[in-house]
């Protein structure tokens, strides 16, 4: 149901109208589940339970997806400081309206898409930055949309300050990874890389490698969660925490 109702909405309403009054109407959506058997770590609010879209759970106040609530456990609690410099590629809108409102940081999006709420329309493969200029980059679901990766990556780690980290995820597979440039259309690309616009399935260790001879330092956190747990997390996830020292 919220599907065909959020498709409904999306076919008289602008985008850049929908931006700007989503809070509001997620308001009122939120009051048909409120309760207090889950709760969202990113606004909040408690809640009967997530709304299901396929094997993830959206939160109906703040919209925030299961990745988008573990990114910011992640962040609040370690990463983000008073005078911290963060740059967010193609940024959930939940975190980005957190992220904004903090008058102590320094946020700045970016997507070239502009199907995201953002500052900037920064290309990855040549970011109009200087070097050195952020503590924190969040590149969440970007690098599988990238034809030219390493470039990509090549700028991440020339943006970020030393002593900063950028953190990495990506949809990961077993085994290597799988990517074929000859591969162009939407359909061919959905059967292929299980999106339209993917052009590669990662695996964990082919990306860490890729990320490591670009010159970051990586770590990777896996995190493993009951299925039905209250943040309403994914069950089983791997983050990169990729360091510029």
């Amino acid at each position: 149901m919220y599907t065909t109702i959020k498709q409904a909405v999306k076919t008289v309403v602008t985008k850049q109208a929908l931006f700007k009054y989503e809070p509001f109407f997620r308001f009122l959506l939120y009051q048909l589940y409120k309760g207090t058997t889950y709760q969202c770590v990113v606004c909040a609010k408690k809640s009967q339970r997530f709304i299901a879209l396929g094997d993830d759970k959206l939160c109906a106040y703040c919209g925030s997806l299961a990745r988008d609530r573990r990114l910011w456990s992640i962040i609040s609690g370690q990463f983000i400081k008073a005078g911290t410099s963060i740059l967010d590629f193609s940024p959930s809108r939940s975190l980005y309206r957190i992220l904004k409102q903090n008058t102590t940081i320094t946020y700045a999006s970016t997507d070239l898409s502009g199907d995201f709420i953002s500052d900037f329309q920064y290309d990855i493969t040549q970011i109009d930055e200087g070097n050195e200029r952020y503590d924190l980059i969040l590149c969440y679901h970007i690098l599988e949309h990238i034809e030219q990766d390493m470039v990509a990556m090549q700028e991440l780690y020339r943006v970020l300050k030393k002593g900063g980290s950028c953190i990495v995820q990506t949809p990961f597979k077993e085994g290597d990874i799988y990517e074929n440039y000859s591969i162009k259309t939407e359909k061919a690309r959905l059967l292929h890389f299980g999106q339209e616009d993917h052009v590669r399935i990662y695996s964990v260790n082919g990306l860490v490698s890729r990320l490591t001879q670009c010159g970051f330092n990586v770590e990777l956190r896996e995190y493993t969660e009951a299925a039905d747990n209250y943040f309403g997390f994914k069950p089983n996830e791997k983050v990169l925490i990729c360091m510029k020292e």
